[in-house]
């Protein structure tokens, strides 16, 4: 999250977004001596029914107090979906610019119970994806959602969980995207830019999907992942919202293969820790 970039985000936004358009998309002509990715300025102002010197005033940050009405015309010319609206509307809000300490997270006593007593695997995530607290089904899964790990963290600067996902290049995109709906916007929030600003130093890949300025969030979905010792797993993902924090679980279709393979694991993971007890 870059602190210099605060005075501008709206423009940020605007210019990251008509940069993944593709001119076909909206009905316009690719050409061959374009020099810019995506839309120029110019037509995305032809397609808002705003003028072009408007639009640049709007990019360069010389004008904060855009319309609803100009910001919903920008919306739909870059092809928003409603979250992406709603963040761009967002963005154009005035918020205030002081800091406030950083909140401790705490899990309840009661989510510790339920992780306890799930037998698949099941871990509390932070507002900064920060791993709070897991049940043994989760960290036999990948000794990485254990408390103290940091999922963006792991995804980026772990290579073992680069190999842990099959399709890591959506994971990273996907997690990208709901962290910036989760506190992107925040500009006050010492947390996210120290995370941000640790990231975009120690990762190019970082750089370029936060440059994108993706915002969605992660709900449930299927994904699939590589066990160092079971192979190839198939997990349905739910994320569940309690008490400001997010309940994450991870379990198989009924009577599949990876089912089998989530038992076979649970033994393992239990014959390893009875003969590491004295």
């Amino acid at each position: 999250m870059d602190e210099r970039a605060d005075e501008n985000r709206l423009g940020q936004y605007l210019m990251a977004r008509r940069a993944l358009i593709a001119p076909e998309q909206v009905g316009m002509p690719a050409g061959s001596k374009r020099r810019v990715p995506g839309l120029r300025r110019e037509e995305v102002a032809l397609l808002s029914g705003i003028s072009a010197d408007y639009y640049l005033r709007l990019e360069r940050g010389r004008d904060d107090n855009p319309s609803s009405q100009v910001l919903q015309a920008l919306a739909r010319a870059l092809l928003l979906d409603e979250v992406e609206t709603d963040y761009l509307l967002g963005l154009a809000t005035k918020r205030p610019r002081s800091r406030r300490p950083r909140r401790m997270e705490r899990v309840p006593q009661r989510l510790q119970h339920l992780l306890s007593a799930l037998d698949m695997p099941a871990f509390v995530e932070g507002r900064y994806f920060d791993v709070l607290a897991a049940n043994r089904s989760a960290t036999d899964l990948s000794p990485r959602l254990a408390p103290g790990h940091n999922r963006l963290r792991s995804l980026f600067l772990d290579p073992e969980e680069r190999e842990f996902h099959t399709d890591w290049g959506r994971a990273v995109t996907d997690a990208v995207a709901a962290f910036r709906h989760t506190v992107g916007d925040d500009i006050a929030d010492p947390r996210a830019v120290e995370l941000v600003g640790e990231l975009s130093l120690a990762s190019a890949r970082f750089r370029a999907v936060w440059a994108r300025q993706d915002v969605r969030p992660l709900e449930g979905n299927t994904t699939e992942v590589h066990h160092p010792v079971l192979g190839a797993l198939r997990l349905n993902r739910e994320k569940l919202p309690v008490s400001g924090l997010v309940l994450v679980v991870y379990y198989p279709d009924q009577d599949s293969d990876t089912a089998e393979k989530l038992r076979m694991l649970a033994s393992l993971g239990q014959t390893e820790r009875n003969l590491s007890t004295p």
